[in-house]
């Protein structure tokens, strides 16, 4: 069975993609031009609104993006009023989320560790031959 949505996840949701649209349209500050909204937590009583972010740069400059997002929330806010039918208006709360940046670091650590063991499997299986992983036929497909 196809997992339910609650109204406040789909609030947070329209919150994010609207957020996302206006920055990308119409912020002209330059600090905020390279960030990527990855999600939105509405409280209960949509009082406030923690607006995830990730940047381009990564971490580097990431004083000067929040400044920019700061200065921008009250037009954000107001925007996002016109575009948003709810009973309060959010606000807006700018947390960097490192996520993306901390799943490239695990990814790059995990192909390094493959080529690491295809490295080793290779010095292992000199002078017998072809490599067994590749020749053994799988009993399972």
């Amino acid at each position: 069975m196809p997992k339910e949505f609650s109204r406040g996840q789909r609030v947070a949701e329209q919150v994010r993609r609207e957020l996302a649209e206006l920055i990308r349209l119409e912020v002209k500050d330059p600090r905020v031009g390279f960030i990527t909204l990855t999600d939105v937590e509405l409280t209960p009583d949509y009082a406030h609104a923690k607006v995830f972010f990730t940047s381009m740069t990564g971490q580097e400059g990431l004083d000067e993006i929040l400044r920019g997002l700061r200065r921008a929330s009250s037009f954000l806010r107001r925007e996002l009023g016109r575009r948003v039918r709810i009973h309060t208006l959010p606000e807006l709360h700018f947390v960097y989320d490192p996520s993306v940046e901390t799943g490239n670091r695990i990814s790059a650590l995990i192909d390094k560790a493959v080529e690491s063991d295809r490295h080793y499997a290779d010095d292992a299986g000199e002078g017998e031959g072809a490599r067994p992983d590749t020749d053994t036929p799988d009993s399972s497909r």
